[in-house]
């Protein structure tokens, strides 16, 4: 059993991140490598700028949308993190959405999907490496970037991939099965 989330980071209305997300939802149930596959938008997941008094990783949670982010992210065993670049970063949303919670990132693996104009979004991905990999989560290498993006969209705003992407996904798709695998026995509780 595997269960992987794919998380649209973009939050603002008129965003691209929801027609990214349907087409590696599509490519990933076309896989096979996992066995759930849950589409998680952060705009509707909704949650207000961190306001938990505890520190993530005492698990002290007072607030029921921290409760239920909790519940949502320690299910997965592995993510996609769909993501534009804004201003050479990852979008605040995604910061503040990690920033919650803390050991229901561990030992899980990420794959990254970016996109945006002539970088594609890659200097964003950059920047998120450094802060998963404090969470012990394991982006995985394979990526797919969208320069442009707006050139893959059909008229009803679908993404119409590329040969490139389409073989970009496959291949991170690959990785992030082995790695789910490879790190589920670092997630089971630790025995004396």
């Amino acid at each position: 059993m595997r269960k992987l989330h794919i998380i649209v980071a973009s939050t603002r209305p008129g965003r691209l991140g929801p027609s990214v997300a349907r087409w590696v939802q599509t490519e990933a149930a076309v896989h096979g490598g996992f066995t759930e596959i849950e589409f998680v938008d952060l705009a509707e997941v909704n949650l207000p700028f961190m306001n938990e008094p505890h520190h993530p990783r005492l698990g002290q949670y007072t607030h029921q949308h921290t409760r239920d982010w909790s519940a949502k992210v320690a299910e997965a065993d592995a993510f996609v993190f769909v993501m534009p670049e804004y201003n050479y970063g990852y979008y605040a949303e995604l910061k503040n959405a990690i920033d919650y919670l803390h050991s229901e990132w561990h030992y899980k693996p990420v794959g990254m999907v970016s996109y945006g104009g002539v970088s594609a979004g890659t200097r964003a991905v950059q920047m998120i490496k450094q802060v998963v990999t404090t969470l012990k989560m394991t982006p995985v290498v394979e990526a797919v970037s969208i320069p442009f993006v707006q050139q893959f969209l059909d008229d009803d705003k679908c993404l119409v991939p590329n040969e490139v992407m389409k073989s970009s996904v496959k291949a991170m798709l690959d990785e992030l099965a082995r790695f789910t695998d490879a790190l589920r026995p670092l997630r089971e509780p630790a025995t004396p």
